[in-house]
């Protein structure tokens, strides 16, 4: 029998790492940015995820073709991320499933 901290824990772990996805595919529709940016973003939403985290999503975004890495050198060498137009073409779609999703949860307490 699975405890409920145990049940919440992996499902907290699988819905966040959706929209940790869902978010910084977002964030780099409107630019190129390095990381940190991206992390620090997140943090002013309150939703961040550790770095070590973060960084992995970034590897497995850019795995599937939805975003592209590129070195920088500002004070010191940087590695920056772009949205690929298959990341593009991908964020509108989950555009799309994120409206139904909140249509389907406003209306969850309604019926």
């Amino acid at each position: 029998m699975v405890d409920v901290e145990r049940a919440l824990n992996k499902l907290r772990k699988e819905m966040r790492s959706g929209i940790y996805s869902y978010l910084i595919l977002s964030m780099l529709e409107s630019g190129e940015m390095h990381g940190y940016i991206i992390r620090k973003k997140l943090e002013r939403l309150d939703f961040a995820p550790s770095e070590g985290a973060l960084y992995d999503m970034l590897k497995s975004l850019e795995r599937l073709g939805l975003i592209e890495s590129f070195w920088v050198m500002e004070r010191r060498p940087r590695k920056c991320y772009r949205l690929t137009d298959l990341g593009r073409e991908v964020l509108k779609e989950l555009k799309a499933e994120v409206d139904r999703i909140l249509r389907v949860l406003g209306g969850v307490g309604n019926g």
